[in-house]
């Protein structure tokens, strides 16, 4: 069957860390320095923060919530919560992957596509402000406004349903093997990317390979 539809992770493929670190590293190392700073033992913080972190990435809080109880459970100041906050976003949006962002946008209208995220609540607006990806792509989803994640099967079939396609019409890109693990079980053909060269190459070989499916 032919591939009508490209769906792109967000955090890890589309934007990168600036100094080229994960933000999966980025974000814990973070943490770790406002834990020296704040006097707390290794993984006080992020203990504390946890439900945070899993209502943001849900929607089940709002974004005044998480400096709310960073001051509530922490005891930061206003000033420290909203420094913290600051730095949380800038390591969560990182940079622009130009490389990448241009090839997926140049995907249109021969595909329909859509941006796919395990994402935390103000994430839309921000990255909207900094990259503009609505104006590359067709549909964005987020976690957070979802009330599901990755690798959640449910939110792939939303994906799909929302695009008009089905699972094996569809080409999935994301830097988490789970994801790219459970994209597969339902259908979709998913590759997991490691750079840019080799996730365009892959992308461009399966959508060649499918051309006449």
């Amino acid at each position: 069957m032919a591939i009508r539809a490209v769906v792109f992770d967000i955090g890890g493929v589309l934007e990168v860390a600036a100094d080229g670190a994960e933000p999966t590293v980025a974000l814990p190392e973070m943490i770790a320095r406002w834990e020296k700073r704040l006097h707390l033992r290794p993984g006080k913080l992020d203990e504390q923060l946890g439900r945070v972190w899993s209502a943001g990435s849900l929607g089940t809080c709002s974004e005044e919530d998480v400096p709310r109880r960073l001051r509530e459970l922490i005891g930061m100041s206003q000033a420290q919560a909203d420094a913290f906050m600051r730095e949380f976003w800038e390591i969560y949006l990182g940079e622009l992957n130009v490389e990448l962002a241009a090839y997926f946008s140049g995907l249109r209208p021969r595909y329909r596509t859509a941006l796919l995220s395990n994402s935390f609540i103000g994430a839309r607006s921000r990255e909207e402000e900094r990259y503009h990806f609505a104006e590359m792509t067709d549909l964005i989803i987020y976690s957070h406004e979802e009330g599901m994640a990755k690798p959640e099967r449910r939110i792939y079939e939303l994906t799909c349903e929302r695009l008009g396609v089905q699972p094996v019409e569809t080409v999935f890109l994301d830097d988490a093997e789970p994801s790219v693990t459970a994209a597969c079980e339902l259908g979709i053909h998913a590759i997991l990317f490691r750079e840019t060269t080799q996730a365009i190459a892959g992308v461009q070989a399966c959508l060649e390979a499918h051309a006449s499916a």
